[in-house]
């Protein structure tokens, strides 16, 4: 039997940034899907997790910086093949890094990751996802073990291992993301990569045994989980945090530095921010 699916329609002025904002804040509820439009985004949810009240808390559609305007289609289970092949672009990072799917011509680069596009978060479309590629591009991942926390699509993990990190641990509390994980994992022939599904709370027994932790999230998780990052990272070892904005860069970093994480380097793209810290 086929799943009925509520769209939601957005249009969103201006689009950019609007429309990576309020893709971010959906993210934290329980649409499962993500589509660009030329007038903004669409929406996908599930019609048993629908609520009436479901927007209540989304603060960008009362930010009066953007006009943002929606309607409601009720709609069948939604081929999302279909609509990525109509939507979704090739990502190119630095021309060091592609990423496609599976229906996109192959390019002559040194890491190419083919990601089954589902939903937006993970296939590098995000400016938080483009930035914490950025940052492994330009660091040496040779023998490291890694782990990428809320992991997504493990698009992170998996270009880790490309660079030559020893193995990697992806962990992520959605099942989707978890069996997604999987399925890129083997579609990249990356076979040096632990999945999990689940929180910080896996990293119980993990101590010191990191040398590169990756966690793309948002602030309140990361500020929230930042003691259970650090004491798995190993002295000298990285950490890589985004999904959040330039304004939070503060509170990050005081948080960061209550566990002798200590700020080297940091990236800005439309207004959110990824950084680098050390473990001193």
């Amino acid at each position: 039997m086929l799943n009925t699916y509520i769209a939601y329609h957005f249009k969103i002025e201006p689009k950019d940034p609007g429309a990576e904002i309020l893709l971010a804040e959906l993210g934290e509820l329980a649409f499962d899907s993500f589509v660009e439009t030329e007038e903004g985004l669409s929406a996908y949810i599930q019609n048993q997790f629908h609520t009436t009240d479901l927007l209540n808390d989304i603060y960008i559609l009362n930010n009066p910086e953007f006009k943002i305007t929606y309607h409601i289609e009720e709609i069948e289970q939604v081929n999302w093949n279909e609509e990525w092949e109509k939507n979704f672009e090739p990502i190119n990072v630095d021309d060091l890094c592609y990423v496609r799917a599976p229906f996109h011509e192959a390019k002559n680069v040194p890491y190419e990751i083919v990601i089954e596009p589902k939903m937006s978060f993970g296939t590098g479309h995000h400016e938080t996802t483009f930035m914490m590629m950025k940052h492994l591009l330009n660091i040496d991942v040779t023998n490291m073990e890694v782990l990428d926390m809320g992991c997504g699509t493990a698009i992170l993990a998996i270009l880790a291992l490309m660079k030559g990190a020893k193995h990697a641990d992806a962990i992520d509390i959605d099942n989707w993301c978890y069996l997604n994980s999987i399925e890129n994992a083997e579609r990249n022939d990356v076979s040096n990569i632990s999945v999990y599904e689940g929180d910080a709370q896996l990293l119980a027994n993990k101590a010191n045994k990191y040398d590169l932790v990756i966690a793309n999230i948002n602030r309140n998780i990361l500020l929230n989980d930042m003691e259970a990052y650090a004491k798995t990272l190993k002295k000298g070892g990285i950490i890589l945090f985004s999904g959040f904005y330039m304004e939070d860069i503060t509170a990050i970093e005081e948080a960061a530095n209550q566990y002798n994480l200590h700020l080297e380097h940091q990236l800005e793209r439309n207004n959110w921010a990824s950084l680098k810290f050390i473990k001193k």
